[in-house]
């Protein structure tokens, strides 16, 4: 006696809305990862920036350079931020989407800081060029 058999009520696991998720280690792995790259980036930049005004001569007068050169190098490694963030939402890995969304935020902040700073400087600067940390233009 051959008795019906029915179809499944609910089967999560397949159909065109299937959620697929990321490997709970390998999310982890690239989202430190990526935000340890970050960080040297970072690191990378400031360092060359603060090497800009660093000098053993102790005749000679040296001021940092400004620091626009540097936010937009900060700037592109929170775009990139930015995709790893897209790419990673797109393969279901939610610690590596939240990491990049938090160092793109950070790296938000030091931008529009960076930029304050520098446009209050430049202001000083235009007001009373002999003031400290004013390049010479002679």
């Amino acid at each position: 006696m051959d008795l019906p058999v029915a179809p499944p009520a609910f089967d999560a696991t397949t159909g065109p809305k299937r959620r697929r998720r990321a490997d709970r280690g390998v999310d982890i792995g690239a989202g430190c990862g990526l935000v340890f790259l970050e960080l040297v980036a970072l690191g990378v930049i400031l360092g060359l920036w603060f090497l800009s005004g660093f000098n053993l001569d102790s005749a000679k007068t040296v001021t940092f350079d400004s620091w626009w050169n540097y936010l937009a190098a900060v700037g592109g490694v929170g775009v990139l931020a930015l995709a790893a963030a897209a790419l990673a939402g797109w393969a279901g890995a939610v610690v590596t989407v939240v990491s990049q969304v938090v160092m793109a935020t950070l790296m938000c902040v030091i931008v529009f800081g960076g930029v304050e700073v520098q446009s209050h400087q430049d202001q000083r600067c235009r007001d009373m060029p002999s003031s400290v940390g004013c390049q010479e233009n002679g």
